[in-house]
Protein backbone atom coordinates (compact mmCIF):
# COMPACT_ATOMS: atom_id res chain seq x y z
CA UNK A 1 0.00 0.00 0.00
CA UNK A 2 2.86 2.35 0.78
CA UNK A 3 4.27 1.97 -2.72
CA UNK A 4 0.88 2.67 -4.31
CA UNK A 5 0.51 5.71 -2.05
CA UNK A 6 3.91 6.99 -3.20
CA UNK A 7 3.19 6.32 -6.88
CA UNK A 8 -0.19 8.06 -6.84
CA UNK A 9 0.91 10.83 -4.47
CA UNK A 10 -1.83 10.53 -1.87
CA UNK A 11 -1.82 9.31 1.74
CA UNK A 12 -2.59 5.66 2.47
CA UNK A 13 -5.76 6.76 4.26
CA UNK A 14 -6.98 8.24 0.97
CA UNK A 15 -6.41 4.90 -0.77
CA UNK A 16 -8.43 3.12 1.94
CA UNK A 17 -11.22 5.69 1.54
CA UNK A 18 -11.25 5.25 -2.25
CA UNK A 19 -11.49 1.48 -1.80
CA UNK A 20 -14.70 2.01 0.16
CA UNK A 21 -16.12 4.49 -2.37
CA UNK A 22 -15.18 2.80 -5.65
CA UNK A 23 -16.45 -0.80 -5.89
CA UNK A 24 -14.20 -1.36 -8.94
CA UNK A 25 -11.13 -0.96 -6.72
CA UNK A 26 -10.48 -4.28 -5.00
CA UNK A 27 -6.79 -4.94 -4.38
CA UNK A 28 -5.68 -8.49 -3.70
CA UNK A 29 -4.91 -9.23 -0.07
CA UNK A 30 -2.30 -11.49 1.48
CA UNK A 31 -2.94 -13.92 4.32
CA UNK A 32 -1.85 -11.14 6.68
CA UNK A 33 -4.42 -8.80 5.05
CA UNK A 34 -1.75 -6.71 3.32
CA UNK A 35 -3.00 -5.02 0.12
CA UNK A 36 -1.41 -5.72 -3.25
CA UNK A 37 -2.38 -3.40 -6.08
CA UNK A 38 -2.26 -4.83 -9.60
CA UNK A 39 -1.26 -2.69 -12.60
CA UNK A 40 -4.96 -2.24 -13.42
CA UNK A 41 -5.63 -1.18 -9.81
CA UNK A 42 -2.85 1.41 -10.12
CA UNK A 43 -4.34 2.65 -13.38
CA UNK A 44 -7.72 3.02 -11.68
CA UNK A 45 -6.09 4.87 -8.79
CA UNK A 46 -4.49 7.26 -11.28
CA UNK A 47 -7.87 7.84 -12.92
CA UNK A 48 -9.49 8.53 -9.54
CA UNK A 49 -6.64 10.84 -8.57
CA UNK A 50 -7.00 12.71 -11.87
CA UNK A 51 -10.75 13.14 -11.44
CA UNK A 52 -10.75 14.08 -7.77
CA UNK A 53 -7.50 15.98 -7.26
CA UNK A 54 -6.72 17.45 -10.68
CA UNK A 55 -10.17 18.03 -12.17
CA UNK A 56 -11.64 18.77 -8.72
CA UNK A 57 -14.66 16.47 -9.02
CA UNK A 58 -16.69 15.43 -6.01
CA UNK A 59 -16.48 11.73 -5.15
CA UNK A 60 -20.01 10.99 -6.45
CA UNK A 61 -19.25 12.60 -9.82
CA UNK A 62 -15.92 10.75 -10.02
CA UNK A 63 -17.70 7.46 -9.24
CA UNK A 64 -20.10 8.07 -12.13
CA UNK A 65 -17.23 8.85 -14.49
CA UNK A 66 -15.34 5.72 -13.46
CA UNK A 67 -18.46 3.62 -13.85
CA UNK A 68 -19.52 4.96 -17.26
CA UNK A 69 -16.48 6.56 -18.88
CA UNK A 70 -13.31 4.92 -17.49
CA UNK A 71 -11.80 3.97 -20.85
CA UNK A 72 -12.13 7.51 -22.21
CA UNK A 73 -10.65 8.99 -19.04
CA UNK A 74 -7.70 6.58 -19.25
CA UNK A 75 -7.01 7.75 -22.80
CA UNK A 76 -7.11 11.40 -21.72
CA UNK A 77 -4.83 10.65 -18.79
CA UNK A 78 -2.34 8.90 -21.09
CA UNK A 79 -2.36 11.90 -23.44
CA UNK A 80 -1.82 14.31 -20.54
CA UNK A 81 1.10 12.23 -19.23
CA UNK A 82 2.72 12.17 -22.69
CA UNK A 83 2.28 15.92 -23.06
CA UNK A 84 3.77 16.51 -19.62
CA UNK A 85 6.76 14.37 -20.59
CA UNK A 86 7.27 16.34 -23.81
CA UNK A 87 6.94 19.59 -21.86
CA UNK A 88 9.59 18.44 -19.39
CA UNK A 89 11.97 17.58 -22.23
CA UNK A 90 11.36 20.97 -23.85
CA UNK A 91 12.02 22.75 -20.56
CA UNK A 92 15.33 20.89 -20.24
CA UNK A 93 16.28 21.89 -23.80
CA UNK A 94 15.34 25.51 -23.13
CA UNK A 95 17.44 25.50 -19.97
CA UNK A 96 20.42 24.10 -21.90
CA UNK A 97 19.99 26.73 -24.61
CA UNK A 98 19.84 29.50 -22.02
CA UNK A 99 23.06 28.25 -20.43
CA UNK A 100 24.73 28.09 -23.85
CA UNK A 101 23.55 31.60 -24.68
CA UNK A 102 24.94 32.90 -21.39
CA UNK A 103 28.30 31.26 -22.06
CA UNK A 104 28.39 32.58 -25.62
CA UNK A 105 27.61 36.08 -24.34
CA UNK A 106 30.58 35.89 -21.97
CA UNK A 107 33.04 34.90 -24.70
CA UNK A 108 35.06 37.70 -26.32
CA UNK A 109 34.09 38.36 -29.95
Amino acid sequence: MREASDIIGVPQSTLRYWEKEFPELVPRRSASNQRYYSPSDLELLQVIHFLVHIKGMKIDAAKEQVKHNRKNISKKLDAIEKLMSVRQELEILLHCLNIREQKMGQMPH
